[in-house]
């Protein structure tokens, strides 16, 4: 019997989880909880033998905590669960040593097979976020500063602004932004908004 803890803020995909594992016995949800600080509270008290931990969560961006999941046990078996697949997202869970990354939009058959490819210590990718991952593998990393300036251009803010904001000159930002453009493979600022969002570059929800 595999043991699981669903963390997720939104009622309907903690909802759609429990249908679907009720239709395997081999899967039982241990317990819920639809924020972050519930959620690593129940974590530490069952210790399931898979979590499933929603990306975004009303109280923190789980990226960011998913370091004290390890801290806490560095055997955990955490599957990440997101809107979409940015690649910058899935590389950042991978990399912290999640062993899954699946969306909400994933098929019941493909979530069973997550979570017992996971329970049996195994990584989990589905082949669409695989691509994801793989069309953009050998993209140069963005800079903390050209991070920045890309977070700027997606709340829309004009080059003289950034250089405001950030107390350097206009050309600096200028030079930033080519950068930026020369490293997304895109050639104008809505063209980069879009792409950063939909790549998970940058956070626009917290």
């Amino acid at each position: 019997m595999i043991d699981l803890l669903l963390i997720e803020d939104q009622p309907l995909t903690r909802l759609g989880v429990r249908a679907v594992l009720e239709q395997h016995d081999d899967i039982k949800l241990a317990d819920e909880a639809d924020n972050a600080a519930d959620g690593f509270a129940k974590f530490r008290a069952l210790k399931p033998d898979v979590t499933i931990l929603g990306l975004r969560l009303p109280d923190s961006c789980s990226l960011d905590n998913l370091d004290n999941y390890f801290a806490e046990d560095s055997k955990a078996k955490i599957i990440v669960l997101a809107e979409h697949a940015g690649d910058a997202e899935i590389a950042a869970a991978l990399k912290k040593g999640a062993a899954g990354f699946i969306c909400k939009d994933v098929e019941p058959e493909e979530l069973v097979k997550a979570i017992r490819t996971v329970a049996a210590g195994r990584k989990f990718i589905p082949t669409e976020i695989a691509q994801v991952l793989s069309e953009n593998l050998g993209s140069e990393e963005l800079t903390p500063a050209e991070s920045n300036v890309l977070r700027m251009i997606v709340g829309g803010m004009s080059n003289k602004e950034i250089a405001f904001t950030l107390d350097v000159s206009e050309n600096t930002v200028k030079s930033h932004v080519q950068n930026i453009f020369g490293k997304i493979s895109v050639s104008d600022r809505t063209s980069a908004a879009t792409t950063a969002i939909k790549r998970g570059l940058v956070r626009v929800d917290l």
